[in-house]
């Protein structure tokens, strides 16, 4: 079996610090957990053009939903053990995921299903790194408009200070994006108040440190990350699904008298493809290959489509 980026299974040297299950083999995992996700449920968790049906939700996403309650009950025993060696009373930390994967690859759908399927008995909330993007003004002024998703065009050092708040046990709030307007709600928030569990969903949630203009290298958003998921696919087919989620959008959210993309909506539809096709090779594509996919083997868990979207492999990192 071909693996993106990997190679065949069978192949991949016994020394790597992975190990990648085919979909069979994970899909017998789930032992604890019975699937209550209704087709309909489903269909409202899912992002524009992702074809996941109840049957996938069961054979993938139920064993990840096993997985992360191990590393969740681990982190608690951890807490209790660290607080009684240090003779402290501390409340348990979030436990934060980092979901990443290009545009259109499906990781909203992913972050989603995992609040969905972590949630009873626990308070699971999910925010997006949209929230963080400069205002368009800014980038504007930044001369980074066309730059939108790089790591650059965010604020990282507010999303920082979330993540670092929420780790705190502090009550913390992120700025609100609308889709509709491309842009920052002015004076919107959302307030992420003690979860259990907090899943952060975006493009570049697991970038590296930066070194400063002095050299040093300061904490990033990955650092207070308890699990990480990261959603793979070929490049050509993620600008595949990028297209026909942009074709579907233009008789949908386009035509909103509010929507940044309004100027789409009623050209012809061959011209509209053309400077779709044109984002993705001026900006989403070079994004994918220099910023997002470098970040892959950062992840705890990797979830590997094919291009019928449809998880083919899971690539999980040894512990």
């Amino acid at each position: 079996m071909d693996l993106p980026g990997y190679g065949r299974i069978d192949a991949m040297p016994k020394e790597e610090p992975f190990l990648t299950l085919t979909r069979d083999h994970w899909a017998r995992l789930a032992h604890e957990r019975n699937l209550s996700l209704s087709a309909e449920k489903l269909a409202a968790l899912r992002a524009q053009g992702d074809p996941s049906d109840v049957q996938s939700v069961s054979q993938v996403f139920l064993p990840l939903t096993e997985l992360i309650d191990v590393y969740v009950a681990n982190a608690a025993t951890l807490s209790v053990q660290s607080n009684a060696y240090l003779e402290l009373d501390e409340k348990p930390t979030p436990f934060i995921i980092g979901i990443a994967g290009s545009v259109a690859v499906g990781k909203s759908t992913v972050a989603r299903l995992l609040r969905e399927l972590l949630g009873p008995g626990r308070k699971v909330d999910l925010i997006t790194t949209d929230g963080f993007l400069y205002p368009n003004e800014v980038l504007e002024k930044k001369g980074l408009m066309d730059k939108k998703g790089f790591p650059q065009s965010y604020d990282q050092a507010g999303l920082l200070r979330f993540v670092m708040d929420v780790k705190s046990g502090l009550e913390a709030s992120s700025p609100m994006y609308s889709h509709i307007t491309y842009d920052i709600v002015p004076g919107e928030y959302i307030v992420v108040a003690h979860p259990d569990i907090l899943i952060i969903e975006g493009l570049n949630v697991l970038q590296p440190a930066r070194a400063s203009s002095s050299g040093k290298m300061g904490p990033t958003v990955s650092d207070f990350f308890d699990f990480t998921v990261y959603v793979d696919a070929p490049d050509d087919a993620v600008k595949r699904w990028f297209l026909e989620r942009f074709t579907v959008l233009r008789d949908t959210a386009f035509v909103h008298p509010d929507s940044f993309f309004r100027q789409f909506a009623h050209i012809p539809d061959d011209e509209a493809i053309a400077m779709a096709a044109e984002v993705w090779d001026t900006t989403n594509g070079p994004n994918l290959r220099k910023n997002i996919k470098p970040t892959r083997d950062r992840a705890t868990v990797v979830i590997g489509k094919g291009y019928d979207h449809d998880v083919e492999w899971i690539r999980i990192r040894k512990t």
